[in-house]
């Protein structure tokens, strides 16, 4: 139980450190429905953290505070400064009030408030106050006239026009052990209260309620509609104090108005019994709070990397889409086309040459090794027009699956954000051609590498040399890419042609086997190397992705922290 002190105190005190550290590494980056709502929750649950849970876990001795509360014109530093009994803070003629809260305190408290135990975030001052302190100190006021174990914070106005003041308001009243609510005749109904007693019921906190300026013939009616009110919040067991209209003598409240409310707060900081009954109902809340908004917290954080993986699920299928392409491409055909079939043919002819593969194909052969021997120049422009085809093959879809990754991005939740971020990704990389052309390269020294590997004993050897490693490394990428079923046309005879006469000049060098498993080893190379290049253009996008990604599963983290609180309680 939250309270407890010595082993019990540490566990907890440590347990609530460990889930503070879990809720600071968490962030939103990408916008997503559920990322505004998720920063503001982490903000409060470190702010509850920070201005009360930990300070109070590490401190259950510390003086009770209490935090004077309520909406524009109610009256709170007027109360204030009566229960006091002189002014320690200033009221506020002209609305809105822009001041530093003030903390009126026992001078033999002093050492609880004067360092950063509670509201580090909040310089502290001494002195005087004036009209041009800011929010953005603490204004320590020390007096006997406060009972020690006790503390009060003159809050600004809940419902201020001033952004600050009402951020500085919910800020304390989530620090204080007790709320003391201050409203009027007029205005006890008001909805903005009522969101905060609302917060108030659901965390649990201790919360006394101060009704102002009540006409003497009202006070019955207005208290107990008041106390319906309550009730219906779960807050029927929070006193209730009625102030009627009185003059002010002095700027003060007459003494017996604020009698029964002082003599109440004595009560509390003069019984050890109370008080930590009062921090331990707080605490309490607080400590059950904490649970469902850090499953906010982690509902969103879940969300973010959901969002993540998705986003690189998309350009994973966009890449794994363009290798498929590429691997369909070099089966089908579609590589003996355009300059490829021109080179081919300028070697080929048309008719006659088709009858002479059908006769014969023993002339055809000799033809061709003449070809490669004799006819360097047409062999290497034949060469080069197939590793142009391939590196445009490559290129081409790189740039489609780059398109089409961007395409799916903007369709999903954080993209535009990341191509916006990341502009570079609707393109291929800057270098992708000479990473191609150097893949080209590569894979025609692979198929190179492959013939030489072939010839295992004299005869192939021989036969080898006497077409030329570089000759039959050219027929074999045409024999790789020479299926018809990509094609049309007057295409169809020329590949097949082309199917023809490669396949067997290769089977009567290397045999019918050899070749099959040379094509098929060709066609498997390239498509590996192509495979690591799309990769790497992938790689970009997991880049994007990875600066909203963080290693960590904050999720689990969370869960985890969350769970050791309750057990440590």
């Amino acid at each position: 139980m939250a309270g407890e002190s010595g082993v019990g105190g540490a566990r907890l005190l440590s347990a609530v450190g460990a889930l503070r550290a879990a809720i600071d590494d968490v962030t939103f980056p990408l916008e997503l429905p559920s990322a505004d709502a998720a920063r503001l929750t982490r903000r409060r649950l470190l702010a509850q953290l920070d201005d009360y849970v930990i300070p109070r876990v590490a401190s259950l001795d510390a003086p009770l505070l209490a935090v004077v509360g309520g909406s524009t014109g109610a009256g709170k530093s007027t109360l204030v400064n009566s229960l006091v009994g002189r002014e320690v803070t200033l009221p506020g003629i002209l609305r809105p009030t822009t001041r530093s809260p003030v903390l009126v305190h026992h001078p033999d408290d002093e050492r609880w408030f004067a360092g950063p135990r509670i509201l580090p975030g909040l310089a502290r001052i001494t002195g005087r106050h004036n009209a041009s302190d800011g929010p953005g100190a603490l204004r320590l006021v020390p007096t006997d006239a406060v009972t020690a174990g006790l503390a009060v914070i003159d809050a600004p106005d809940v419902d201020s026009v001033v952004e600050a003041n009402r951020d500085l308001a919910g800020q304390l009243l989530a620090a204080a052990d007790l709320w003391i609510f201050v409203t009027t005749a007029s205005r006890y109904a008001d909805a903005v209260p009522w969101v905060l007693l609302r917060e108030a019921s659901e965390r649990g906190a201790s919360v006394a309620i101060v009704l102002d300026r009540v006409a003497t013939d009202s006070v019955d009616d207005i208290r107990t509609h008041l106390a319906s009110m309550l009730r219906e919040q779960g807050l029927g067991t929070a006193p209730i104090f009625t102030i009627v209209e009185s003059p002010l003598h002095d700027g003060l409240l007459p003494e017996h108005q604020t009698a029964r409310l002082k003599g109440w707060l004595a009560a509390l900081a003069g019984d050890a019994q109370s008080r930590a009954a009062v921090v331990r109902q707080t605490l309490d809340g607080a400590l059950d709070v904490l649970s469902g908004r850090v499953d906010t917290v982690v509902s969103a954080t879940d969300a973010q990397r959901e969002a993540a993986r998705t986003l690189s699920g998309a350009a994973s299928s966009a890449y794994a889409q363009a290798v498929d392409a590429v691997r369909d491409s070099v089966a089908d055909g579609t590589l003996l086309r355009g300059e490829v079939l021109a080179r081919w043919q300028e070697f080929v002819g048309t008719g006659e040459f088709f009858r002479q593969v059908e006769s014969t194909v023993s002339r055809v052969r000799d033809r061709f090794a003449a070809f490669l021997k004799g006819g360097p120049a047409k062999a290497d422009e034949l060469g080069e027009a197939l590793q142009s085809g391939v590196a445009t093959l490559v290129a081409d879809r790189a740039e489609v699956a780059a398109r089409t990754a961007t395409r799916a991005w903007r369709g999903l939740p954080g993209g535009e954000q990341l191509l916006a971020t990341h502009p570079g990704l609707k393109r291929s990389g800057p270098d992708v051609e000479d990473r191609i052309a150097r893949l080209v390269r590569d894979w025609q020294g692979d198929i190179l590498t492959m013939v030489r590997s072939e010839g295992r004993d004299r005869r192939t050897t021989a036969r080898i040399m006497a077409y030329g490693v570089n000759g039959l490394g050219v027929v074999l990428m045409l024999v790789t890419f020479a299926s018809t079923a990509g094609i049309t046309g007057a295409e169809v005879g020329i590949a097949g042609g082309t199917a023809v006469v490669g396949q067997k000049l290769l089977e009567a060098v290397f045999g019918d086997q050899a070749v099959r498993d040379l094509a098929r080893k060709a066609r498997e190379q390239l498509v590996e190397r192509v495979e690591a290049l799309y990769a790497a253009e992938q790689t970009r996008f997991e880049g994007a992705v990875s600066t909203v990604q963080p290693d960590t599963d904050h999720a689990t983290v969370l869960r985890r922290a969350a769970a050791a609180v309750q057990e440590a309680r």
